[in-house]
């Protein structure tokens, strides 16, 4: 057979990684996969350059093998650069800007040196460029990994150009006595193979051709999970297992955290990795990832997780955000059963009142936001209210609950203006539920510590729609039946930003302090002791957002503020929110990645709760049994390898917490309006009359 146009040179053996036992895998060799680190770690640096290659063994293991997409100069120098055109991943034409073309076979690698390398992907960090050279094979070989994969493409194009890539690999062979593998590599479906004259679609129907020359197969992702044109999986294919019968590895390639992907997997990229490992019928030998960190903790810590036996480690409490609302509506019925299933601990309701003043969970007072009022009759009830938000609204106090259940809910996409979008088969399912609904859902979960009752704009609501939320929330809090009878022993919470909201709460209910949870409404850098002294007098529990503990410039995190730590020392229990699996909510320190970020959170920062809109993500980090044993990166790690020119300018500090932003008024007295109960109000009260008090229970959450 003539030179493959398409392989790889292995030069070191592979490795196995920790904490799994090799007899657990359905790999062919029966070790766990292998990860190679595509260009390095290319997700955050550079593709090929040498900070990137050195931060694979930073963030992950020495264990990890390397890539290197090989190119060869006009002098015949062999070169790591991803493309044999050297102007989208390099500053190539600032250098030589009279040249018309850039490929690098009309450069020597001396006219090189000037030259250096950019990043490619309008989703990364363009900090680092400028900074780092073009590197030769052979000095990424001395990096020292334990397998350098190189990729030998387009053989026919440097003939042309009287150059040979077999020469050159004969050359490297020379000089290295390292174990060597060829593996074939599979395009696109839809691309000719060379040699074969054959689409690559077609080509796994001669695995058994394949085998004779090659000892393993490197596919795109789509050969084994099919991604339909809806961005939902279809079922598996069968080339692993026809492989593994042929005596073949299976490598798959195309991974990176922060490219769009199926959406069955939640923009949780681990989630991605583990359906090729751990699906019980095969796993794949190996993946080709531009975040070698990801695969390489979803093999070492995440993979069979539901054969260990151990129990799951108490490091952080998951509070749904308007439940599992990044698969479902918010606060719909099929969101609230959802974040049960995938392990929340605490149910939120955010209340918001009706017309006939039934209180109901919504993520927002304003109907346009979380239903589909605008397509509806209702539309003509738009008004603008300005204590509420500055823009023009349609607001649950304008319809009955009977009118606001004939609504469909509508999916949050809070990332929208990114192109990400969630979950689009659930888009307008499920249901809404009345407070008392919801009481009696979470009620029937043994599994959950509690629920979190949340409460806004009640000073509106009572001076002017003659509504008191903290006596509507209390009537149904107190007034549950339950099946069979039985007095519920779930305990409640309940948060608002207002202290006002929360005195309440205390005065009427005798509530305690641990049962009140006081959230902060903006980005903040500090707290001063006179706004902690004054927030303990009422509550027990502080939500304030990632942002007041991460606060990053342009995507690089420069340090972490000691918001926590101070509020913790102060005795209170710091939940902190949103954290969401799209990679755009994360700072490029955290690698695109949402495990990595709660890793951080709950080991560096020691946070007690995690408000999420994705609760199985972080209830798999919880479950797994080497959390304490992952790295974490140290604040501002990334910044000093910036190029000082590109960073952003400082923006201005968050504010301080003082005292003045806590203090308020008691709640307004509510003014009564002319009104008479409805149909809907009736049928509501007698549905749901009071037949036993529910018990509200202090929880204690243990953080380690």
């Amino acid at each position: 057979m003539t030179f493959l146009r398409m392989f790889f040179l292995i030069l070191l053996q592979f490795f196995n990684l920790h904490n799994v036992s090799a007899s657990s895998w359905q790999t062919l060799s029966g070790k766990p996969p292998v990860v190679i680190a595509r260009g390095g770690f290319s997700g955050v640096f550079p593709d090929s350059s040498s900070k990137a290659y050195e931060f694979v063994s930073v963030t992950t293991s020495p264990n990890l093998a390397l890539w290197c997409d090989l190119q060869l100069t006009k002098d015949g120098v062999g070169i790591c650069f991803p493309n044999p055109n050297l102007y989208s991943y390099s500053d190539v034409k600032d250098v030589y800007p009279n040249k018309k073309e850039w490929f690098s076979v009309y450069f020597t690698w001396k006219d090189l040196s000037d030259v250096n390398l950019v990043q490619n992907v309008k989703s990364r960090s363009g900090v680092f460029d400028g900074s780092y050279q073009i590197l030769t094979v052979e000095i990424v070989a001395e990096l020292g990994p334990p397998g350098l994969w190189l990729n030998i493409q387009n053989s026919a194009f440097y003939r042309q150009h009287n150059l040979s890539m077999r020469n050159y690999i004969s050359f490297l062979k020379s000089m290295k006595k390292d174990v060597t593998k060829l593996i074939f590599r599979f395009l696109n479906q839809d691309q000719i193979e060379p040699f074969t004259n054959q689409t690559y679609i077609s080509l796994p129907k001669n695995l058994s051709y394949i085998k004779t020359f090659s000892s393993g197969i490197l596919v795109p992702k789509s050969y084994i999970w099919p991604v339909g044109s809806d961005l939902y999986l279809k079922p598996h294919t069968s080339l692993v297992t026809e492989a593994h019968r042929q005596g073949l590895q299976v490598f798959a390639s195309e991974f990176a955290n922060d490219f769009v992907f199926a959406y069955n997997y939640s923009y949780d990229p681990t989630a991605e990795y583990l359906s090729f490992i751990d699906n019980g019928n095969f796993s794949v030998d190996g993946f080709l990832s531009d975040f070698p960190v990801t695969p390489y903790r979803a093999i070492s810590c995440f993979s069979h997780l539901n054969t260990k036996e151990d129990e799951e480690p108490a490091v952080v409490t998951i509070i749904s955000n308007d439940g599992a609302s990044g698969d479902f509506p918010g606060c719909t019925d099929l969101a609230y059963e959802k974040a049960v299933k995938d392990g929340v601990d605490i149910l939120d309701c955010n209340v918001q009142m009706s017309k006939d003043k039934i209180p109901f969970c919504m993520s927002s007072i304003d109907l346009l936001n979380t239903t589909n009022v605008f397509d509806t009759s209702f539309r003509n009830l738009s008004s603008t209210v300005a204590e509420i938000q500055p823009k023009s609204g349609i607001y649950t106090f304008s319809l009955t609950m009977s009118q606001i259940k004939t609504l469909k809910p509508v999916i949050s996409n809070p990332k929208e203006d990114h192109a990400l979008f969630r979950n689009p088969r659930n888009k307008n399912v499920g249901k809404f539920l009345t407070l008392s609904e919801f009481l009696f859902l979470a009620n029937r979960y043994s599994s959950l510590l509690g629920v979190l009752i949340k409460v806004e704009n009640a000073v509106y609501l009572a001076k002017h729609q003659g509504i008191s939320v903290v006596d509507a929330v209390l009537n149904k809090t107190e007034r549950l039946s339950t099946q069979e009878g039985q007095t519920t022993s779930i305990a409640i919470m309940f948060q608002s930003t207002d202290k006002s909201v929360l005195m309440d709460f205390k005065e009427k209910k005798l509530i305690y302090p641990d049962e009140l949870v006081y959230r902060v409404d903006e980005d903040i850098r500090d707290v001063t002791d006179s706004a902690i002294k004054e927030i303990m007098s009422f509550a027990g529990t502080i939500v304030i957002s990632k942002e007041s503990v991460l606060p990053y410039n342009g995507g690089l995190v420069k340090k972490k503020t000691d918001v926590v730590a101070r509020l913790k020392e102060s005795g209170f229990r710091v939940y902190v929110e949103t954290f969401s699996n799209e990679f755009v909510t994360q700072p490029f320190d955290l690698f695109s990645d949402s495990t990595v970020e709660i890793n951080f959170f709950v080991q560096g920062v020691k946070i007690d709760g995690i408000i999420t809109d994705f609760p199985a993500t972080t209830a798999r980090y919880r479950k797994s049994q080497c959390y304490r044993e992952m790295g974490m990166f140290r604040t501002g790690e990334l910044l000093p390898f910036a190029n000082p020119r590109l960073v952003s300018p400082a923006q201005a500090p968050y504010p301080l917490l003082v005292e003045s932003d806590v203090m308020e008024p008691p709640l307004p007295d509510v003014k009564s309006k002319n009104s008479t109960p409805t149909k809907a109000m009736a049928k509501a009260i007698q549905v749901f009359s009071p037949v036993r008090t529910m018990a509200v229970l202090v929880i204690f959450f243990i953080s380690v």
